[in-house]
């Protein structure tokens, strides 16, 4: 299962139901928004992981953060710490809130979902991507013995077919949910 499965299945489709109704979106807009902006943090996250320290930080953030709760408790995403948790992590997904709101604008034209509201959703958006990344990672422990034992884990994860590009996996599998 990758990150957006883990996602949309998680608390059977609580994360999604969550964002829908804090965002006044129905439940299709909000699934459609989540696939929008999910390739732009797994393609941040395989940057991150394109280098040594990269790697060990995102292990470090999976092992540490307690991110999985975001999956377990869907309502949580909604806390003023869920959305600073998540608005640090886009800092070390995307770098700039600048490249944040291009995401956000490019999920717009391809949803129709207004930019301001997928502005607002972005963090809790990669605040649930890493707790999908934790939760099949065991809290970044396998992660780490993975990538002790030279494996890809990581890569597998965001890369479902082996093609070595992410987001054609992400948008094929935001085409089932739609």
């Amino acid at each position: 299962m990758n990150l957006l499965e883990t996602i949309m299945n998680a608390n059977q489709g609580g994360s999604v139901a969550t964002i829908a109704r804090n965002f006044n979106l129905d439940e299709s807009q909000a699934k459609s928004a989540v696939g929008a902006l999910l390739p732009a943090l797994t393609k941040g996250m395989q940057k991150n992981a394109a280098s040594p320290q990269g790697i060990q930080g995102l292990i470090g953030a999976l092992t540490k953060g307690n991110h999985q709760r975001y999956l377990d408790d869907p309502a949580s995403l909604a806390n003023a710490d869920a959305i600073a948790d998540g608005n640090g992590i886009l800092g070390h997904l995307l770098g700039s809130k600048e490249v944040s709101r291009k995401v956000a604008a490019d999920a717009a034209a391809r949803t129709g979902v207004d930019t301001s509201v997928l502005k607002k959703m972005l963090p809790m958006v990669a605040a649930m991507a890493m707790g999908s990344a934790a939760k099949q990672t065991d809290n970044g422990k396998a992660l780490a013995a993975d990538v002790a034992g030279g494996g890809g884990l990581l890569g597998k994860l965001l890369d479902s077919d082996g093609d070595g590009s992410v987001a054609d996996d992400l948008m094929g599998l935001a085409k089932k949910f739609f």
